[in-house]
């Protein structure tokens, strides 16, 4: 009989599948009470901002407009799961997204990088219901973080990769507005790090959803996540931005 091998699988791939998992703990232990979600997006980002990999390697400076994004992205999407139970939530995030350039670095030496962010966000808190079926929820959490960058300058004998990982504590709110029977509006947002293991991190997302059957909605918005992190030369001050488009399912 043919085993399944988690450890064989890729990151990105391992880590969606336990967002998911985390969102259906509830159906999958048999309680009837809850209510699941599982959103899978794709998302049109790209990274700006500047990264330093080490103490007296070069910086290198992303800063791309809109119609440069897909030119120069190497891949985004992200999934996020949602149980319901009463006013209780819980709330899963997994973000994958990479985005390399070629340019130049003082004084006009070619280079190219390429830096790699993964997070994940686990959160919960309670839901509190307001007038015509709007919600808003109140969470906290953290968000794990993996920043891998690589800045490579061939002719000054310069390529360097470091990998770090660490973790956030976060605020959050998510809000939802009900504007018909098929639409509504999600707003989400959250801040964290505060020195513990970022500076700072935050992230902002809003979609209008529409619902296509029973327990299928297709999204459509913008997102931002934005990181400044520091430690042992390693520096990463920017953002990931851009529209994403995404289908959920309701269990």
């Amino acid at each position: 009989m043919m085993k399944f091998d988690f450890a064989r699988l890729t990151k990105p791939v391992q880590a969606a599948l336990l967002t998911s998992v985390i969102a259906m703990a509830p159906v999958l232990a048999g309680a009837q009470d809850w209510s699941t979600q599982v959103t899978l997006y794709g998302w049109g980002s790209s990274v700006k901002g500047d990264f330093t990999p080490l103490t007296g390697a070069p910086t290198l400076s992303f800063d791309k407009s809109l119609s440069e994004i897909l030119e120069d992205l190497d891949g985004a999407f992200f999934i996020t799961g949602l149980a319901l139970r009463g006013d209780l939530v819980i709330f899963a995030d997994y973000t994958y997204s990479a985005s390399s350039r070629e340019g130049l670095v003082p004084p006009g030496i070619p280079a190219a990088g390429e830096v790699t962010l993964q997070s994940f966000t686990l959160a919960a808190g309670k839901r509190f219901d307001l007038v015509g079926g709007d919600s808003i929820d109140l969470l906290g959490g953290l968000r794990a973080w993996k920043v891998e960058g690589e800045v490579s300058v061939p002719l000054a004998d310069v390529d360097v990769s470091p990998e770090k990982t660490f973790a956030d504590p976060i605020v959050a709110v998510r809000a939802n507005a009900a504007l018909s029977d098929r639409w509504s509006l999600i707003g989400y947002g959250d801040v964290g790090g505060f020195g513990v293991g970022s500076e700072l991190t935050w992230q902002a997302a809003v979609t209008a959803n529409y619902r296509a059957t029973d327990n299928l909605f297709i999204s459509a918005g913008w997102r931002e996540l934005y990181l400044d992190y520091e430690d042992g030369g390693t520096k990463f001050d920017g953002s990931m931005a851009g529209p994403i488009i995404g289908a959920t399912w309701t269990f």
